[in-house]
């Protein structure tokens, strides 16, 4: 480890990054799975939908903290501006596409869906991903963050996108336990500008 002042090569960073993702996704698929071990599969589940929920919630609400501080629009744009998450190390790397009119972003590698994977344990793994859609609409309930295709699902990348929510969507949100397949399986346009 370096000492104060020392600049470290960013490989270092990267793999230092790596390392905490990595834990990140043991903590949350050991909760997971001591979760559905102890109450069952779909109590633990739930619970686990539940606490994602409730991690998000402070995300998104933290962020819209901020941007009206700073008297920001609650935009997609300002919303990805106050990302909070590592730029390198995460994910081995990103890629802007676009599908028909839709921007999507395409992440290659997930550190903590190799770790799901390593252990067994995709589908509760999955449950981490709803952290975007749950933080998103909470920042601004009018758009959604998606994901049209996840490493645990079995596609060979994440890809996500912005889309307008419905009413609907905000209904699900705000249920006890909500379905985040259905809000991540809504409407395709845009989001609305607000």
């Amino acid at each position: 480890m370096g000492t104060k002042g020392e600049l470290i090569p960013r490989a270092d960073a990267v793999k230092a990054v790596a390392l905490t993702c990595r834990r990140m996704g043991m903590l949350h698929v050991a909760f997971a799975a001591t979760l559905v071990k102890e109450l069952g599969q779909e109590k633990g589940e739930e619970l686990t939908t539940k606490a994602i929920k409730e991690y998000a919630r402070m995300i998104g609400e933290k962020k819209k903290e901020i941007a009206i501080e700073q008297d920001w629009e609650l935009t997609e744009e300002n919303f990805k501006k106050l990302s909070d998450l590592p730029a390198f190390g995460m994910h081995d790397e990103y890629e802007e596409t676009i599908e028909g009119s839709e921007k999507r972003t395409r992440a290659y590698g997930c550190v903590m869906s190799k770790v799901w994977h390593e252990y067994g344990q995709d589908k509760l793994g999955r449950i981490y991903c709803y952290v975007d859609p749950a933080s998103v609409m909470t920042f601004n309930p009018e758009f959604k963050m998606v994901h049209t295709k996840t490493v645990p699902d079995g596609d060979p990348f994440c890809e996500l996108t912005f889309r307008s929510t419905s009413e609907k969507d905000k209904k699900e949100l705000r249920k006890k336990t909500t379905n985040f397949q259905a809000i991540e399986g809504g409407i395709t346009q845009k989001p609305k500008k607000t």
